[in-house]
């Protein structure tokens, strides 16, 4: 069963891959598909816009018609969703039969890697940790294929699309399923790869491009963090197996790395290794610059990558080697630092942006700081909670967003939008319910997870840990806003765009159930496993798949009542003055913004992370770059070997070859000169001799 519900994505992909290059060729004979000219022509022309656009929604004047699909798009749509759904199913019953039933085991496929003493197998980790994250991205992933039948139905290129999503799935679940460090970094990598060719899905598009290299490389610097932790991690145990290594775990106490001639305590240095990978995959503070730019893919990748898959790598894998992080309190210490600041940051941003799909996606940045939060203060299966909780909301206001793209044709700036509750009812309450569960509103998802999480933080014993409080309640009455500003500007008020208004109308069933399914679990998923994520079940729930903090778990239920009001009161806070600013005085937030035009701007250019950046690393870069092109290969290697010796050489030989011009009298006349010169030359070597 667990083989299956790995292995069923991969399939999938495969098959839709198939299915994918067999209509290419049968569309454009004698090309290869990746010559394929007229498929980029049509491209430029427009074809994404119409797969943002509603079906059947008239297009604009100036777009191409759209170009007939791909031969077997239907199938590639129908296997993978098929499979994606057997695969869910499996998983809940291995959900069930792990966590409530204790059956945990590890199932050794195949030897992956021998190399004398260094053998890996790649084997499939089956506990409860594993069985929470399989739940969260097989649901995720097969309602996102089956939201995505319905929202790419106009686009011709669907079995490349659904190939992407399954390959994506796949690689995720090889992460979670990891028995050691070089299978999860496998896994780590195999989602970085399908997320820069989802993100880059529209490859027309100069700003789709920009996202997905900008979100590889800025994962490839966590990434090579990681690895160095990987590598760290062997030379002190002799092993990546994870239970070879967490059994080692407590003898690394008080020994030392030589880093650079520090010698740096090694249990700090290799959590702060790892934890930098979690940074890049997971968009944390000063790495998160990849994750607003990743919405210029397709709306279902951005539900994909920032509810169930890419973006909580990183949780996972700090809850994974949570024996190695209890260890060292200083690298725990930093995960809180980062995940209070993050959650604080992302929450300030979203405030002011504009764009439906960015507001959600600082929103995602900011709860995954609420993650690290609780992993850093030692309350791993609360963040774990949040995790679980946070994957059906998420996926839910971006689904809902992309809904409300469609209404619109492919609008996304909620300035332009307003007045849609009563042309796309079922839509607006579903996001509603979507954001009240995210602002931790009373007996939602979000209420149980999020609060448990700010209560950690106040019992926690680390340095950051009162640090962390203070900004998560401060962040929780900003999601409140932008979140409930989100609502206002789309739903409420007045339309801003007539047109597009007359023409909105509720997306087809395909799009709806996937919504009406993770609203339910906006509101189910909280309190039936409160116990057993943040409560008196927690010990007998994960057992030993992570490193337990009792005495956090213990001190929560002890909070001051303060304490555990304290997010909610922030909430009705935050909603209030949404509702005021809003729907009350939309003067006011306006005037807020002359008044405070370069806090605005600050915040609007979020804190200018990717100016300074520009200017830091991207500038130097290029200038290094440009230095190597026209002085390095240009002048030194062009100019002494192709432009220099080479073409002298050539230059030469081309006048030698004049000589033979096939003249009897000419070759007579050479010779001729020739015995006369050496005769010449023995006269003088002779006389000088003598």
């Amino acid at each position: 069963m667990y083989q299956a519900i790995v292995l069923l994505p991969l399939l999938g992909a495969i098959l839709a891959g198939a299915i994918s290059l067999w209509g290419a060729r049968a569309r454009f004979p004698g090309a290869e598909p990746s010559d394929d000219h007229h498929a980029h022509d049509h491209a430029a022309n427009g074809h994404a816009h119409h797969a943002e656009a509603h079906a059947g929604a008239a297009h604009d004047d100036h777009h191409a018609p759209a170009e007939p699909a791909a031969e077997g798009s239907r199938a590639a749509e129908i296997i993978t969703t098929s499979l994606l759904a057997i695969a869910m199913v499996l998983s809940w019953i291995a959900f069930w039969r792990v966590g409530f039933g204790g059956e945990e085991q590890r199932i050794v496929l195949f030897n992956w890697m021998i190399s004398g003493d260094f053998k890996v197998d790649w084997a499939l980790r089956v506990d409860s940790l594993t069985a929470v994250m399989l739940v969260v991205v097989t649901t995720v992933s097969g309602l996102v294929h089956l939201y995505s039948i319905g929202y790419m139905a106009e686009d011709p290129y669907r079995p490349r699309f659904f190939a992407y999503l399954s390959l994506f799935t796949f690689a995720m679940l090889a992460l979670v399923t990891a028995d050691n460090l070089a299978q999860l970094f496998f896994g780590w990598e195999g989602v970085g790869l399908a997320s820069y060719l989802l993100i880059g899905f529209w490859y027309h598009k100069p700003e789709a491009n920009a996202a997905a290299i900008k979100a590889f490389i800025v994962n490839r610097v966590g990434d090579f963090g990681f690895a160095l932790g990987i590598f760290a991690v062997f030379m002190m145990t002799g092993s990546i197996d994870f239970d070879t290594i967490f059994a080692q775990a407590p003898s690394l106490t008080g020994k030392t790395i030589n880093f650079f001639g520090w010698h740096a305590d090694a249990l700090t240095l290799i959590c702060l290794l790892l934890f930098m990978g979690a940074m890049g995959k997971s968009a944390q503070f000063l790495l998160h610059t990849w994750l607003p730019d990743a919405m210029e893919g397709p709306t279902p990748v951005s539900a994909l990558i920032h509810a169930a898959t890419m973006v909580t790598a990183g949780v996972f894998m700090v809850a994974r080697l949570s024996p190695l992080f209890e260890l060292s309190p200083n690298a725990a210490a930093f995960v809180t630092l980062v995940g209070a600041t993050t959650a604080f940051f992302a929450a300030t941003v979203g405030l002011v942006q504009n764009d439906i799909k960015r507001i959600v996606a600082y929103s995602t940045c900011s709860q995954l700081g609420y993650m690290f939060v609780a992993m850093g203060v030692g309350a791993y299966s609360v963040g774990m909670f949040h995790l679980f909780t946070h994957a059906f909301f998420k996926a839910l206001l971006f689904l809902g967003s992309g809904s409300v793209i469609m209404a619109m044709h492919h609008e996304q700036d909620i300035r332009n939008m307003g007045g849609l509750k009563d042309k796309i009812p079922f839509t607006y309450w579903t996001m509603v319910i979507g954001t009240l569960a995210l602002t931790g509103f009373p007996l939602t998802a979000g209420y149980f997870s999020k609060d448990a999480i700010i209560e950690a933080a106040f019992v926690g014993k680390n340095p950051f840990a009162a640090y962390a409080f203070v900004l998560t309640v401060a962040a929780a009455g900003l999601t409140a806003f932008y979140s409930w500003r989100l609502i206002y500007k789309t739903f409420h008020g007045t339309p801003h765009d007539k047109h597009h208004y007359d023409a909105a109308r509720e997306s087809p069933a395909v799009i709806l159930i996937p919504l009406g399914v993770l609203a339910l679990g906006s509101i189910a998923a909280g309190y039936p496993f409160k116990e057993f994520f943040a409560g008196h079940h927690v010990a007998e729930f994960f057992r030993e798949s992570v490193k337990q903090s009792a005495a956090v778990i213990e001190a929560i239920h002890h909070s001051p009542k303060i304490v555990v009001w304290t997010p909610t009161v922030m909430m009705a806070l935050g909603w209030g003055v949404a509702t005021y600013f809003y729907l009350y005085r939309p003067d006011i937030p306006a005037s807020m913004m002359r008044q405070h035009d370069a806090l605005y701007r600050f915040l609007l250019n979020k804190w200018y992370f990717d100016e300074i950046y520009d200017v830091i690393f991207v500038k130097p870069a290029l200038w290094l770059g440009r230095l190597l092109w026209k002085g390095g290969d240009g002048r030194v290697i062009d100019g002494f070997g192709p432009d220099g010796v080479s073409a002298r050489v050539l230059d030469v030989t081309r006048n030698v070859v004049r000589l033979q011009t096939g003249y009897l009298y000419h070759y007579a006349f050479a010779m001729l000169i020739g015995a006369a010169a050496l005769i010449t030359w023995f006269m003088f070597a002779g006389g000088g001799a003598r």
